[in-house]
């Protein structure tokens, strides 16, 4: 599994973050998205998968 965001079009809801703590996290200064690990181990992609579907702005892309 491979993670792609776009930081660009992140509009910082944080349900990434909520969904996946270890591979989400959020800037401190405007709640960006910040993709701390892009190829997260298997254990970690239900928790993936959840935060790229509850994604308001559907920033995150999963490649499996």
């Amino acid at each position: 599994m491979k993670i792609i965001v776009d930081q660009d079009k992140c509009v910082a809801s944080g349900q990434c973050v909520s969904s996946a703590p270890d591979v989400f996290d959020q800037r401190e200064e405007d709640g960006i998205v910040v993709l701390l690990n892009d190829n997260p181990p298997a254990e970690l992609a239900d928790g993936v998968r959840q935060a790229a579907a509850l994604c308001p702005a559907l920033v995150i892309t999963i490649v499996e």
